[in-house]
């Protein structure tokens, strides 16, 4: 028997019994699409994270501080140290400062992070609204949503306004001696010029922060610097100069170290949703036995005619083997554009919730192309696996009894 003839025979079914066929395609489909919808929601969540809180740079950076333990100071001699380390490419450091910030006679402290401009890069911090640390303007800085509203403004409000402020080293206050936390005399180092700046940027945060571009501050040297990014060349060399860094004595933290356990975590999740998604398809698979095993019943006697004149066992058993394969590959091909569907629907409301109550829209709902691929090649096995049994106990009908057979 030919391939072409086989295929026929294995989709007469959809002509000959075109609502239960329908119908078993669509129960496969239900449980394709719950898998694609469960387990899309968890890439979509992931993905979501990952970009709000990484960037390429910031994947390759590690945060290096002074370890209080080693009594090791975080100045310009330690960065020329790291420098000499093989793999490192780029060096940004940052000091904290105490603040006080004067708009439209309104005034309120916080802290300044001094940076320079590549600093907010490597940390993956983005933007929500205006531009981020450029020395084409100096006098530009950056703030934090939550500094904003110590203001009692809507941080977009605050974009190009101009800001008076006054700059003092921090103190700690642990145990006898009041020293400033970057390693100098406060009394030697405090007299930094008050300077005024213009808003130039807005991001995301619940710290009381804002964001001074270290040239607008040249004319102050800090006695040692709160924190480095230090960028590496690639993630494979990254534990090794990790490994460097702690031996200098230095504190090493990695945000690729976060990513690797939010992506575990992740992982479970999606795990998690794909097991509630195969209990749907397991439902469907065992819908798809049953209809195959009544098809097995009402072609009994076709069986037998077919043996009677040729049909091999082994072609039999193909042909509802094909059968049963065919439609889980259908189910399969529904169940993504079902899940897909869904998805797209429930990411809609969810957005039109969030920006009515100001929020921004997120996308939800990602599907890579190897998982599509992967879940259509898997309900056409499924299909396959629901085939078998009544494909070997087609192969087994005698023709005899099969003609007999009402």
């Amino acid at each position: 028997m030919k391939f072409k003839d086989l295929f026929l025979l294995s989709t007469r079914m959809f002509k000959a019994r075109p609502s239960r066929t329908f119908l078993t395609v669509l129960g496969m489909s239900v449980g394709i699409g719950a898998i694609i919808f469960l387990v899309s929601f968890g890439y979509g969540l992931q993905s979501t994270l990952l970009q709000k809180i990484t960037t390429s740079d910031s994947l390759l950076t590690l945060d290096v501080t002074a370890n209080s333990s080693k009594h090791v100071k975080l100045d310009q001699s330690a960065v020329d140290n790291i420098k000499k380390i093989n793999g490192v490419v780029q060096i940004s450091s940052a000091y904290q400062l105490d603040t006080r910030g004067n708009i439209d006679n309104l005034s309120a402290d916080f802290t300044s992070m001094v940076v320079t401009p590549d600093y907010i890069k490597l940390g993956g911090l983005k933007a929500s609204a205006g531009v981020l640390l450029n020395d084409t303007d100096p006098l530009g800085i950056v703030i934090s949503s939550s500094t904003a509203k110590i203001f009692g403004k809507e941080p977009t409000e605050l974009i190009g306004k101009n800001i008076n402020l006054s700059f003092s080293l921090p103190k700690n206050t642990s145990g006898d001696n009041t020293m400033d936390v970057l390693g100098g005399d406060t009394a030697a180092t405090s007299n930094i010029p008050d300077k005024q700046f213009k808003i130039a940027g807005i991001l995301e945060s619940d710290d009381s922060l804002v964001y001074v571009n270290a040239r607008a501050l040249s004319d102050f040297q800090p006695p040692a610097f709160s924190q480095l990014k230090v960028k590496c060349q690639q993630t494979s060399i990254m534990p090794r100069i990790q490994g460097e860094l702690i031996n200098l004595g230095f504190a090493v933290s990695s945000i690729s170290d976060t990513v690797d356990q939010a992506n575990k975590i992740f992982g479970i999740i999606k795990a998690i949703l794909m097991l509630f998604g195969c209990i749907a398809l397991i439902v469907s698979a065992i819908g798809m036995f049953n209809t195959m095993t009544i098809t097995l019943l009402e072609r009994t006697e076709e069986i037998g005619i077919m043996k009677s004149i040729g049909a091999s066992d082994m072609m039999i058993s193909l042909m509802f083997i094909m059968e049963a394969t065919i439609m889980g590959f259908l189910g399969g091909l529904v169940g993504i554009i079902i899940g897909w569907s869904e998805g797209q629907l429930f990411n809609l409301l969810i957005n039109l919730i969030a920006t009515h109550f100001g929020g921004e829209k997120v996308s939800l709902f990602y599907s890579p192309l190897w998982f599509v691929s992967s879940v259509v090649a898997f309900s056409a096995f499924v299909g396959f696996l629901t085939g078998i049994v009544p494909a070997r106990r087609a192969s087994r009908i005698d023709p005899l009894e099969a003609l007999r057979y009402k």
